[in-house]
């Protein structure tokens, strides 16, 4: 008699989705913390902090070059867990995340470019609105408890994955700076380091987080963003496999990303919330909402974001090249579309990488700031009324 096959491992990312609306949460806190004290008799306090200079760079550089390396440390090792043995390792389960997140890139990158079309300086931040903060979303989410089944968590989650997927790539290619060819080759023999450590089917993490950290300072001083490291790094981690069975629990993959999601959920990401959103409205009028840079977001983000994720995903169920997650009503579809509009974390980084001016990063904040909080307290407010009735199409298996 054949022996029971094992069950199969679920992705951290389920295991660990009540850790990350938790996450989530502890995010907003930051973010409304940053925001009081920008505007309170803090404010200078909380400037100088973030520009005070440690070990030849200033504590925003650190978080924003090298805390958020961890955490696209932390979303490649996610994004390879996923192909492999997760989400999108299925075309049938790619087919809906992956064609709602299209929608949700390409429409918000378009209307931002209709709004700033007359000005070629702002048209830069094409990208801004085009990223999902899994996050956030999840933790407004959490919010609602049992109101959402959980097929529609594992569709928000996996469609932010695949923003960022197009957010690293959108980082690698648009807004990369002068570069500097030997630390870029420096870091070209170092990945392939890396990529011979996992070849030769090397187990311990210690050799690729010591070459790992060599390759962020090439990375860093190679003119590319500093933390598209992680991410290189992250491709290099053994996931090893078992025939006939999920892969071994015990990989270093599995091990690095279990080490590392309650640092990113409950320090890394929050302590980017809290040195990025803190914006000062003193001297702002109403008429900074109106500014094209604002606007382009807060409505991309907003309206982009909804009528992009929810209208290809709409698409493609009528067409039958995707199907209904178990147990969801198509309004209940359409307040997950609302919440992708929430693009704190990644927005605000591509809006620093696009814009070096303070005042028009400041134009950006506010921006993803009003265009992330309509998201959410929209969405939020349809979940919480939207009935849990499945639709007649066929569902598709969480």
């Amino acid at each position: 008699m054949t022996p029971p096959r094992p069950p199969a491992r679920t992705s951290v990312l389920r295991e660990f989705l009540d850790s990350e609306a938790a996450g989530g949460v502890l995010l907003m806190g930051a973010a409304a913390l940053a925001l009081f004290i920008a505007n309170s008799p803090l404010s200078k306090d909380y400037i100088d902090l973030l520009h005070a200079h440690v070990g030849g760079l200033s504590v925003l550089h650190w978080i924003n070059d090298g805390l958020m390396a961890v955490f696209f440390l932390f979303v490649g090792l996610e994004i390879k867990r996923e192909f492999l043995d997760g989400q999108l390792s299925t075309w049938a389960n790619r087919a809906l995340p992956g064609i709602a997140a299209a929608g949700g890139v390409a429409v918000p990158a378009l209307i931002y470019v209709a709004i700033n079309a007359g000005s070629p300086e702002t048209l830069r931040g094409w990208a801004i609105p085009t990223a999902t903060d899994i996050a956030f979303a999840l933790g407004v989410l959490s919010l609602l408890g049992s109101r959402v089944p959980t097929s529609l968590k594992v569709f928000l989650a996996t469609l932010a994955i695949v923003d960022d997927v197009v957010a690293v790539l959108v980082i690698a290619v648009f807004y990369t700076a002068e570069i500097n060819l030997a630390a870029l080759a420096g870091a070209g023999v170092t990945t392939l380091l890396l990529v011979a450590l996992n070849r030769l089917k090397i187990l311990r993490l210690a050799p690729y987080v010591v070459l790992g950290v060599a390759l962020w300072w090439l990375v860093l001083l190679s003119g590319v963003h500093a933390t598209v490291a992680g991410v290189v790094l992250a491709m290099t981690i053994p996931l090893r496999r078992i025939k006939g069975a999920p892969d071994d629990m015990t990989s270093p993959l599995h091990r690095l990303e279990h080490g590392l999601s309650p640092w990113v959920a409950f320090l890394v990401v929050p302590v980017f919330g809290f040195a990025n959103a803190g914006v000062s409205f003193a001297g702002m009028t109403p008429a900074i909402a109106l500014e094209p840079i604002t606007l382009g977001v807060a409505v991309a983000l907003f309206v982009g974001k909804q009528v992009g994720v929810f209208g290809a995903a709409a698409l493609a169920i009528k067409l039958r090249l995707a199907n209904v997650p178990v147990a969801a009503s198509w309004a209940q579809l359409y307040g997950v579309s609302l919440l992708c509009g929430i693009g704190f974390t990644m927005s605000l980084f591509i809006g620093l990488l696009a814009f070096p001016n303070p005042a028009l990063q400041d134009e950006v904040k506010v921006g993803v700031l009003l265009g992330s909080l309509v998201s959410a307290l929209c969405g939020a407010a349809l979940l919480s009324v939207a009935k849990r009735e499945p639709p007649k199409t066929r569902a598709l298996d969480a």
